[in-house]
């Protein structure tokens, strides 16, 4: 059975390749901002609007006539007050993220679907409670000097698996949901259909 990642992430991707898992990479077209905002019309949860638009990237991947099974993903952040992040597009923005969270705890909420033929088989989110620990203007600025603008593509301003580390006091969760994908639950279904070895 092979394997389709809708998206071109390389987060997601080097997840799968170290996991083993044999896969291939199809960018999935998906204008976000305009899903997201009908998703918040329709009063979707962060936790909903992010199982939404991971579907929503396996079906047009699914769409464009891939074999075989097409996994979607997305990763949405709540903030304490209900707002849900988009990813900065601009360093002044990245500063209001950061100083946003400071000294709060936020929502990271990670989604993966999988898509056969023209319908879902599997899907599952998991969230991960992060706590930011208190953030100085000084080390805010300092930070962005050393990630921006790498970390323009991430939700929440934080790659945890670098520099964004230093952003937390705590982390509640699975390290790989923190990093975009609900990993182990994911192997376990692709055991069952024949795609890694049980």
């Amino acid at each position: 059975m092979r394997l389709t990642l809708a998206s071109q992430s390389a987060s997601r991707r080097a997840m799968l390749t170290d996991a083993g898992v044999p896969h291939e990479a199809v960018a999935a077209m998906v204008d976000e901002d305009a899903a997201k905002a009908t998703f918040a019309a329709q009063g979707l949860s962060a936790r909903d609007t992010a199982d939404a638009l991971a579907e929503l990237k396996a079906s047009k991947v699914a769409a464009l006539g891939a074999p075989g099974l097409i996994l979607g993903c997305d990763s949405v952040v709540a903030l304490h007050d209900g707002r849900l992040l988009d990813k900065p597009v601009s360093r002044a923005e990245a500063a209001e993220h950061l100083t946003a969270m400071s000294g709060q705890v936020h929502e990271l909420w990670s989604a993966a679907v999988i898509v056969e033929g023209t319908r879902p088989v599997w899907r599952h989110v998991e969230r991960a409670r992060m706590h930011v620990r208190p953030l100085s203007p000084t080390f805010i600025e300092t930070y962005l000097d050393v990630e921006w603008p790498a970390i323009s593509g991430c939700v929440g301003c934080y790659r945890i698996e670098g520099p964004g580390v230093q952003l937390f006091s705590r982390v509640e969760g699975s390290h790989f949901t923190v990093l975009g994908l609900p990993l182990l639950p994911l192997l376990g279904y692709l055991r069952t259909r024949g795609v890694m070895t049980s």
